[in-house]
């Protein structure tokens, strides 16, 4: 009997909505607030003076009550419209320097962790930056890009939970996206479910994967949301359900979180997380 509360944020190092500011107060209040038994974390810092040297993973796994968890450092340096960071390699431990990278916390246990690497796009795209008075567009080098998973372990037995954030270059993501589901079903057992920030609008990630698209709710901008970027994908959950996903605006970062829980046929939904919302059964 498994109900899981899971959940993808885009953190944006832990920028307040309000003045800008990162706080270590304001970021640990986020993620309780998330109650997520499985939480993606995406643009996350660690040892970078733009938010004060803060270690966001760790604090957000302590913040969670995380039995385990990985941070998977993608660059060593700061990301932004100059390129000087440079990527990290397969196995490289990164401390003492400022890196940037995604994250995958669980308050279930892991049987196993798995990663890939995803190459940056060879361009940039233009993107829109904050400006004074008013934002500005700006061509933006892409990143280097990864995929963390974790096989968890639950009642109704292993499920792997894949976090990720692809690339902003249009066509670049879609071929990342399908790199991604085609090493998640060649690596780890069914069922498996994909959560982060795709940077892919609407229904496109569940048309271009092949992959039942579970949790499709606009997340950004975290203010007014108007574009699903952040998505929740499945495969092999037959015999599973997802609640209706929420996105839940944060006072910290630019995208809303993304929030469902999936419960396997023999479960009833977790006290507090949604009773009496309308579930989907899930397909194979």
């Amino acid at each position: 009997m498994t109900a899981l509360r899971l959940a993808t944020w885009n953190l944006l190092h832990g920028v307040s909505t309000t003045d800008g500011t990162v706080s270590e107060a304001a970021l640990r209040s986020a993620v309780t607030a998330l109650d997520a038994d499985v939480l993606g974390l995406q643009e996350v810092d660690s040892e970078q003076p733009r938010s004060h040297g803060l270690r966001e993973a760790a604090v957000a796994a302590d913040a969670l009550g995380a039995v385990d968890w990985r941070w998977l450092p993608t660059l060593v340096g700061t990301p932004g419209r100059h390129r000087t960071w440079r990527p990290t390699v397969l196995g490289e431990v990164v401390q003492g320097s400022p890196a940037y990278g995604i994250a995958l916390l669980s308050r279930l246990p892991v049987l196993r962790w798995a990663e890939l690497r995803l190459a940056a796009a060879p361009f940039g795209a233009p993107l829109v930056v904050p400006g004074d008075p008013r934002p500005r567009v700006v061509v933006v080098p892409d990143e280097p890009r990864a995929a963390l998973a974790a096989v968890v372990e639950t009642a109704d037995g292993p499920v792997s939970v894949v976090t990720a954030h692809l690339s902003f270059v249009p066509g670049f993501n879609v071929r990342q996206l399908r790199q991604v589901v085609r090493w998640a079903r060649a690596e780890l057992p069914a069922p498996r479910v994909l959560l982060g920030d795709l940077n892919l609008p609407g229904g496109l990630p569940g048309r271009v994967s092949g992959w039942q698209q579970v949790g499709r709710v606009p997340t950004y901008p975290s203010a007014r949301p108007r574009l699903a970027f952040d998505a929740v994908l499945g495969d092999g959950l037959s015999g599973w359900s997802a609640s209706e996903p929420r996105a839940v605006p944060l006072p910290v970062s630019d995208h809303a979180a993304l929030v469902l829980e999936l419960s396997s046929a023999s479960s009833s939904a977790r006290p507090g997380s949604g009773s009496g919302r309308s579930t989907t059964p899930l397909a194979t």
